[in-house]
């Protein structure tokens, strides 16, 4: 049996996501309310720009003398230098597509045809899923 990567798509409705032209105070604190480390960023055209973590937010703060929340809002994303960019899959791409970029990625961004965002795929939904058919398979030798 084929699984089709939709299987695993949490929708964009349901995941939180950032606008790449909000700000860096904007961020702080969207990532903060929603419990995230990284999110994906999108354009005006609703198409998958990159992600922004923890991390390189830390890292703009620490290289940034006096930085305060206050002039947070001051700083555009295009401002951030993004370390790690979990790379999108299409809609259409096969398993195997999807689980090389879960290896290395904890989610993976999801696009239609033309690049728009459509959701994520989480490693952890992957994961569970084969753990499970694994477990199934293994109690059906005994």
């Amino acid at each position: 049996m084929s699984i089709n990567i939709s299987f695993f798509l949490v929708p964009k409705r349901e995941i939180a996501y950032l606008p790449f032209n909000c700000t860096m105070r904007q961020a702080l604190e969207s990532m903060e309310h929603h419990g995230y480390t990284a999110v994906p960023l999108i354009d005006e055209e609703n198409k998958y720009t990159g992600t922004l973590t923890e991390g390189d937010l830390l890292w703009k703060y620490k290289n940034t003398p006096g930085l305060t929340l206050k002039e947070a809002e001051k700083i555009p994303l295009s401002d951030i230098v993004r370390r790690v960019d979990n790379r999108p899959v299409s809609i259409y791409a096969s398993m195997d597509d999807l689980l090389d970029l879960a290896i290395d990625q904890n989610f993976v961004p999801v696009v239609d045809d033309v690049g728009v965002f459509i959701g994520i795929v989480r490693r952890r939904d992957i994961i569970e899923y084969y753990a499970g058919k694994r477990g199934k398979d293994m109690r059906a030798v005994k």
